[in-house]
């Protein structure tokens, strides 16, 4: 394959740079707020100033406004961590911004159990005697409805203040694999080298070139091997944080723990893995159609997002938001224009990768600042992809932080990935509908099952591996290297059903790969989003009465209703299997779309 210069992070014009000074003007206005909030922590007002209506109202925006300046705090920082983990400022800026946010939890701690005890007449009666009040209905609700989990103020106080050291297993996480390694070139058929990096690695495994993708896989998967018990004791270390958490708060499981915060049933999550299980052969069928169409006798991990055709579209950054913009048409004019501004105009987007820079991508922000998105653009359809599913997720963040409170100015994991695998979805289903050419259908098709390929094998794949080892952690079963390597190689030999070579090693060590396992129980919320996002498109794109303007209001709603709640309101419930099942209906259709556009 040609080979890859990834520049140094100086190298990157500003404008294709994300919009660090609408957030702080410098790294010395960033210093002032800083050190201003942490002067102000010890007067924010405790609970037993909580004498009537007006003056919880003042304690709640004190409360609210320390808890926003932070957020700015943390946006600014951990953004410039993620662009150059190599600049030691943004460095030591992260990591003081993690023990800043221990600080502000532990401060405001007081206020759940303080609100407790004033009891929920008390409470009811206060919100009709001040309408100021009266906004925070639903966040009184949820306080009651998780009462017998919330503990006491001292207690609380201590669990706020777990938040910043409880942040070291990914903090360390990010530094080893994102700074500290350092991988073997990939090399091609034809002697080049590329550099294997956390920006690049993508672009090597959708080369046509296989032995640029072999060496960058092996290459990749062997680095992360050399370090497998650092990697293993990180992730072990994350797991008994979560466990601690769960019974300090006296939950069964970290499984009900976890997803009672977000008023979801077990149920969901045993619905995707049961469902997941059952359509395996869908992903069979796959791997033999990959087999067929790339006329190779054994297919390999490394091959399974190679091209399919050699007419591989080159898509410039300025003409994929104009396509993102066509496919999002039907969302109506000013939801194009705030997000074609945005990209073009608001420098949301960090556009191209760098050295140092983080791997994958992901939209950040909060209430007071533009939806930024980290990303490492590289001009193919599966960077339109990534951009248009970041764009998703700044979408949701600028249309909640446009209509909600800063109380419900933040969504939960839940419904995050419903609006990015929604863009995908409408963006998709509007270019295999106008691009007439047979090559550019393949790769659009690549680029679904590429998509499919992660949300709804890997991090399905994933979920039951974390759940597992919760699992055996809360049983008080050691965790080893070893142990992970062979949890993960089992799972993945029973999604490649014998139509991939297992290469054991390489492929069990998958789990040290994923950053999301230090989120607990995040992975299985992108297969339940792709489900509903793809449920949610084909209302719209059916013309259903009244489509849109549902799912604006479910993208407005914040955490303003439970997010069960909120894709009702949309028009899809995940409390039944139906919205996987029929997910799994759309893999298999493009399954049998893609059959017919290989020959042979």
């Amino acid at each position: 394959m040609a080979g890859i210069t990834v520049p140094e992070r100086r190298e990157i014009a500003p404008e294709h740079t994300w919009n660090a000074p609408s957030v702080f003007p410098s790294v010395q206005a960033w210093e002032a707020e800083f050190r201003d909030i942490e002067a102000g922590l010890s007067l924010l007002k405790p609970d037993k100033e909580m004498t009537g209506a007006a003056a919880l109202y003042g304690v709640l925006q004190n409360t609210e406004n320390t808890l926003r300046r932070a957020a700015k705090l943390v946006v600014y920082a951990s953004m410039s961590y993620s662009v150059d983990s190599g600049d030691r400022a943004a460095v030591a800026m992260n990591d003081r911004v993690q023990g800043l946010t221990g600080k502000v939890m532990a401060a405001t701690a007081f206020l759940d159990p303080a609100l407790l005890a004033l009891g929920r007449e008390t409470l009811e009666r206060w919100m009709k005697e001040d309408s100021r009040l009266a906004v925070y209905g639903h966040y009184v609700d949820n306080l009651f409805r998780r009462r017998k989990h919330v503990r006491s103020a001292e207690v609380e106080e201590v669990l706020g203040m777990l938040a910043g050291p409880f942040s070291g297993p990914h903090v360390t996480y990010t530094a080893l694999t994102d700074a500290d390694f350092k991988f073997a070139p990939a090399v091609g058929e034809d002697g080049r080298q590329t550099p294997v990096t956390q920006g690049t690695i993508d672009a090597i495994l959708t080369s046509s070139d296989r032995e640029a993708r072999r060496t960058g896989w092996q290459n990749y998967g062997d680095t992360h091997l050399t370090f497998k018990n650092t990697l293993a004791n990180t992730l072990a270390a994350s797991v008994k944080q979560d466990v601690f958490k769960t019974r300090a708060r006296g939950h069964y499981s970290t499984l009900e723990g976890t997803l009672f915060e977000d008023n979801v049933p077990v149920e969901v999550f045993h619905n995707l893995i049961d469902v997941f299980k059952k359509n395996l052969p869908t992903w069979h069928r796959y791997w033999r159609l990959l087999r067929r169409a790339l006329k190779v006798d054994t297919l390999h991990p490394y091959d399974i997002r190679a091209p399919l055709t050699r007419a591989k579209p080159r898509i410039e950054y300025h003409q994929a938001v104009e396509m993102i913009s066509a496919g999002l048409a039907p969302m109506g004019e000013e939801y194009v224009r705030a997000l074609r501004q945005g990209c073009l105009a608001d420098r949301w987007v960090d556009i191209y990768p760098n050295v140092g820079k983080a791997a994958g991508a992901f939209s950040t922000g909060s209430s007071g600042t533009h939806p930024f998105i980290c990303m490492s653009f590289t001009d193919d359809v599966n960077s339109l992809s990534t951009l248009t599913h970041e764009l998703g997720h700044s979408m949701h963040s600028y249309l909640t932080w446009r209509h909600q409170p800063f109380i419900y100015s933040d969504y939960s994991l839940f419904v995050a990935e419903v609006a990015s695998n929604f863009h995908q979805a409408m963006v998709r289903a509007h270019l295999l509908a106008t691009a007439k050419d047979s090559a550019f259908q393949i790769s659009l098709i690549e680029e679904a099952m590429a998509n499919f390929h992660r949300y709804f094998f890997i991090m399905p794949t994933l979920a039951r591996f974390e759940l597992d080892v919760h699992q055996r952690t809360e049983r008080g079963e050691g965790i080893t290297a070893n142990g992970l390597i062979d949890l993960m190689a089992d799972l993945f030999a029973e999604g490649y059903g014998g139509e991939v070579h297992m290469d054991r090693e390489r492929v069990g060590i998958t789990w040290a790969t994923f950053g999301h396992l230090y989120h607990d129980y995040y992975v299985y919320q992108y297969a339940t989003g792709i489900s509903a996002a793809n449920a949610l498109s084909n209302r719209i794109l059916s013309g259903t009465p009244g489509a849109v303007q549902d799912y604006l209001n479910f993208l407005s709603a914040g955490s303003s209703v439970y997010p069960l709640d909120a894709l009702k309101m949309a028009g899809v419930d995940l409390t039944t299997p139906r919205a996987v099942e029929e997910t799994f209906g759309i893999l298999s259709s493009y399954v049998n779309r893609l059959e017919k556009l290989i020959p042979g």
